[in-house]
């Protein structure tokens, strides 16, 4: 982790939905700017899977003086997430019954079980307001279940993601879990942490690295061309050196308990309807779709816009796929400041 990256314990015990207690869980989190008289100025971002409390690295393009994320005015947050390998606590922080890494025997958690946590440390820090929440991908499944959970946020912007965990995302991380699960070093999740499934979880990437880009923007890299003195086609060689990269930074238990928390979501569950649920959100939201995002179309993103009273969509045209949320700032920014100039005299009704 980086040395701007601090440490939260929480006072108190933390009980998850399927009932696990945690009973001094720590939260990993950065902070950028100052917090303002009336601590009103607060903005948090939520990660995606692989990421981490470092925002300003995977999203820097949105940090910028006037830019949607500004710290010389804004109180910026961003919390590493409840099962997460980059300091929160997670399957590879010690149980304090063992005295060892808890590994397979983490629990599950769910897209609730991570706000839950990070409400939790918002109320001993005393923050009463947050003027935006946003999130893409699995952060913008925790940016939804935030403003249905909580009434601090006064705007939200919820990025490549649906209202629930359709069959066909389910499908695609199910398909990744069992690449992890068929590497001999995985042993129901008991590993060395230095000498885990690396193979699996390389193989879990590169099918996931398929379904976060686009057919359009692979054709236009790659093509059919092989690489330099090889029989290999160039997109095999780039799908090799994905998964070679996550490997070496991420865990494998972190990627399966991540991966179930996303097919957790599901606002409507134990609540009612979809229509109930989301209808009860009072406060402006932009839904932002990628034209482009196979692993969640915007027909997902159109409906949810539809279901919230205060949903706005507008959508981000882009080759690059579900990813693009990660590459097309300058657009992004664009379209959030027109949704936030549009909104800004708004109050929660």
């Amino acid at each position: 982790m980086s040395e701007d990256v601090k440490l939260h314990r929480l006072a108190h015990p933390f009980v998850t939905e399927d009932g696990f207690t945690f009973e001094e869980p720590e939260v990993a989190y950065q902070t950028w700017g100052e917090l303002n008289e009336d601590r009103s100025n607060v903005v948090i971002i939520f990660h995606a899977l692989t990421g981490n409390a470092e925002a300003d690295d995977w999203f820097g393009g949105l940090f910028k003086p006037d830019g949607i994320l500004d710290p010389s005015r804004q109180y910026i947050v961003c919390m590493n997430v409840l099962g997460s390998c980059y300091g929160t606590t997670g399957p590879w922080s010690t149980n304090p019954e063992t005295g060892k890494p808890w590994r397979g025997d983490f629990p599950k958690v769910t897209i609730r079980d991570m706000i839950r946590l990070q409400q939790q440390v918002l109320d001993q820090w005393k923050i009463n307001e947050i003027e935006l929440v946003l999130g893409g991908s699995m952060g913008g499944m925790q940016a939804l279940e935030f403003t249905i959970m909580d009434q601090r946020a006064q705007r939200a912007v919820l990025m490549a993601m649906g209202k629930n965990h359709t069959p066909w995302a389910i499908g695609l991380s199910h398909s990744q879990r069992q690449a992890i699960y068929g590497d001999p070093k995985w042993k129901d999740g008991f590993y060395d942490l230095n000498d885990g499934p690396e193979h699996g979880l390389s193989v879990a990437r590169m099918i996931a690295m398929i379904s976060y880009r686009s057919p359009a923007d692979f054709e236009d890299k790659f093509g059919r061309e092989l690489q330099p003195d090889s029989s290999q086609f160039q997109i095999e060689s780039y799908l090799d050196y994905q998964g070679k990269k996550l490997s070496g930074r991420f865990d494998a238990l972190t990627y399966v308990r991540l991966t179930q928390a996303m097919d957790s979501h599901d606002v409507s569950r134990g609540r009612g309807t979809y229509e109930e649920v989301l209808g009860r959100i009072d406060i402006p939201v932009l839904v932002l779709g990628i034209d482009s995002d196979t692993l969640y179309p915007i027909d997902e993103q159109k409906e949810l816009a539809k279901l919230i009273p205060g949903g706005q969509y507008a959508e981000l045209a882009s080759p690059h796929g579900h990813d693009a949320f990660l590459i097309e700032f300058e657009e992004i920014n664009e379209l959030i400041h027109s949704f936030l100039r549009k909104n800004k005299h708004l109050q929660k009704v």
